[in-house]
């Protein structure tokens, strides 16, 4: 939805007046009214586009994740914990837009420029370096997993290709893998504009809903039937280590809400970029909202036996009828998510090389040479690393976790308290406070725990 009543010509006087930082201080592509030789043609992103490119953002593998976190939390408080950090990142993008605008910034780099120097900004580069590329080397192994299979504790676990044709040369895990990435995530990847990923982004969501639909079914008929047994409302807290391991299930609730490196390059392409706020809540809304049915009536269908990824609980049979053809829906249906989850997150993560590489480089949009040698190195970093890592999820904790913290928390506290414009309030401080101390100390307990269970070689402290 656009609003057409909006003066044009103070809105592009607006965005012209950020020209100077975009070139000097983000890692962004030019806005729609700066590309005047490329892009002419593009009056600016609408308002559903932009809901799904953000809310497809959001929703990638964290999804899998969240029915695990009801075991440690128990089914009312864990659901209560995923509303409360929808408000809390929505305050958080909320101190970044606001920040942005008092120092006419329009990007997360340049605002921390403008708060923190060149070093600020470079930090937050390295955050979305390091949480985008392990996020989209997990997007991928997972991928290879579903369609290809995988072999853990000596068990082969065969993928759809697998199950459907047999073990074929063309459905072995790098062949799928390398032909995923050609035909798939380099075009998708070779868009220059994020509004352009809004109909893939739009399946994208679509493909999550029939996740849940199938997720939600499948547990209303194993009710009506009785074999579901009644999950742990609360949490079992009986001393102080397990009351330090509810802290752990804080990072993968970041993680699942993760979405601050997207803001800026989406409201930079809105038609009126003052819809960003209800893009915001709107997608978050949605969001929340696919996590907390996704969260109940995964712990409901699977209970205290929700794995950490509760895609793999779906490799079992589920004692219902059409039982395999569902589970291959449900993989099926993921895996095609995720391949289009992808350039969503790849987009801001060649941006952020880009600024980090070519801090005074034109833009990105305008040099095609740059532009191709940085997706084409990108892309094959991560096929490489989806290949040659076999797992990576306990790294993923110690690095992208970490990163993730950082996006989305602490640096938009840091902002705040940095207050060099004067307009947070006491309120806002407090906040912010409260942000880095639960991110910081969530942090530290989640890697003790990580660390611990990997030096006893025992199982995570989620199983």
């Amino acid at each position: 939805m656009t609003i057409g009543s909006l003066n044009p010509a103070k809105e592009k006087k607006s965005r012209k007046s950020k020209q100077v930082v975009v070139d000097e201080k983000s890692p962004l592509l030019p806005t729609k009214h700066e590309e005047d030789g490329g892009f002419d043609e593009f009056n600016g992103a609408s308002f559903s586009g932009a809901v799904f490119n953000l809310s497809t953002t959001i929703v990638g593998a964290g999804i899998m994740s969240l029915p695990a976190t009801m075991k440690v939390l128990g089914l009312i408080l864990g659901i209560a914990v995923i509303i409360f950090m929808a408000f809390l990142t929505e305050a958080s993008i909320e101190f970044l837009l606001r920040f942005s605008r008092a120092s006419k910034s329009v990007s997360y780099g340049g605002l921390m420029g403008d708060a923190y120097g060149k070093y600020g900004r470079m930090l937050i580069q390295l955050c979305v370096l390091v949480n985008n590329i392990g996020v989209l080397i997990v997007y991928m192994i997972i991928i290879g997993d579903v369609l290809s299979g995988t072999t853990s504790d000596g068990i082969h676990h065969a993928g759809v290709l697998e199950a459907w044709f047999g073990v074929q040369w063309w459905n072995a895990r790098f062949v799928v893998l390398l032909i995923t990435t050609v035909a798939v995530f380099a075009p998708l990847a070779s868009l220059k504009r994020i509004d352009s990923l809004k109909y893939t982004s739009a399946l994208s969501v679509a493909l999550a809903v029939v996740f849940l639909v199938i997720l939600v079914g499948i547990t209303l008929f194993k009710l009506i039937n009785g074999t579901v047994i009644m999950p742990r409302l609360l949490p079992n807290v009986t001393d102080l280590t397990s009351f330090f391991n509810l802290f752990t299930v804080v990072p993968v609730l970041v993680t699942a809400y993760i979405c601050h490196y997207n803001v800026h390059s989406i409201e930079n392409e809105l038609e009126d970029s003052t819809q960003i706020k209800s893009v915001v809540r709107t997608s978050l809304t949605l969001c929340s909202s696919v996590y907390v049915m996704t969260s109940l009536f995964g712990f409901l269908l699977f209970g205290d036996e929700t794995l950490d990824d509760v895609l793999a609980n779906f490799s079992t049979d589920l004692g219902i009828p059409f039982g395999s053809l569902l589970n291959d829906a449900v993989r099926v249906s993921y895996a095609a998510h995720l391949m289009l989850v992808f350039p969503i997150v790849f987009f801001p993560l060649r941006l952020n090389l880009d600024g980090l590489l070519f801090p005074s480089a034109r833009p990105l949009s305008s040099d095609n040479l740059r532009f191709a040698s940085l997706s084409t190195g990108l892309i094959a970093v991560v096929f490489l690393g989806a290949n040659f890592i076999p797992s990576i999820w306990d790294a993923f904790q110690f690095t992208g976790a970490t990163a993730a913290v950082c996006i989305g928390f602490i640096l938009p506290a840091a902002i705040t308290l940095r207050d060099r414009y004067t307009i947070a309030t006491k309120r806002d401080k407090v906040l912010s406070i409260f942000m880095i101390v639960l991110a910081v100390f969530s942090n530290l307990v989640a890697i003790y725990s990580d660390a611990y269970a990997l030096f006893k070689k025992g199982p995570s402290h989620r199983e």
